[in-house]
């Protein structure tokens, strides 16, 4: 008896423990099927059946990716399914009902700097969704003098307050901001 409240107690515990862990206070960083293929990405593409059309390709800095017999498609800005379709529609003049796959093998577009009261301050290449908290653990932390509670997200013509105290305090519901490709981390 005293064995089965033992495990009974474990198994509580386990899964009380297994319940915090999942619970998470910051909404998701971004969804997968919603990035965009930025400059200097690399991408998979392939035509089912057709070996000469399964190539790795650069986007290049003009957005644009070199495929034989469709030459040059703007890839930049479009999601991978957006330009699976696109690349559907030019190869269906070349292939009977192709059937394309567009994987991003590696992404290299998503930048971020990172300026003011940090260890390093720099420009920092991210490898996929990342938050502020991720820029600034790219830059080395905090100097000694960093006002962490008056960050500011610079992205295109929004400033965006960022509390590092507040966001990582126990039990915080402060939002930890994602990053997007071109923001700038301003540490006062």
């Amino acid at each position: 008896m005293i064995m089965h409240k033992r495990l009974l107690f474990s198994v509580l515990v386990f899964l009380l423990l297994g319940s915090i862990a999942l619970a998470d206070d910051h909404p998701p960083v971004a969804d997968p099927p919603d990035y965009r293929i930025g400059i200097d990405d690399i991408l998979d593409i392939a035509v089912w059946n057709v070996a000469e059309l399964q190539k790795t390709v650069p986007v290049r800095p003009d957005g644009k990716i070199s495929l034989p017999l469709v030459n040059d498609v703007v890839a930049a800005g479009l999601t991978p399914m957006e330009l699976r379709e696109r690349l559907t529609k030019e190869m269906a003049t070349f292939v009977q009902n192709p059937d394309v796959s567009v994987l991003v093998r590696e992404i290299r577009s998503l930048k971020v700097s990172v300026l003011g009261q940090v260890r390093t301050p720099g420009r920092y290449d991210i490898k996929g969704p990342a938050t502020v908290l991720d820029a600034l653990a790219l830059a080395g932390g905090f100097t000694e003098f960093a006002a962490r509670r008056k960050i500011t997200i610079l992205r295109s013509a929004q400033r965006l307050h960022f509390n590092y105290d507040a966001a990582v305090s126990k039990g915080s519901t402060y939002a930890n901001l994602a990053i997007k490709p071109g923001d700038i981390v301003v540490v006062p």
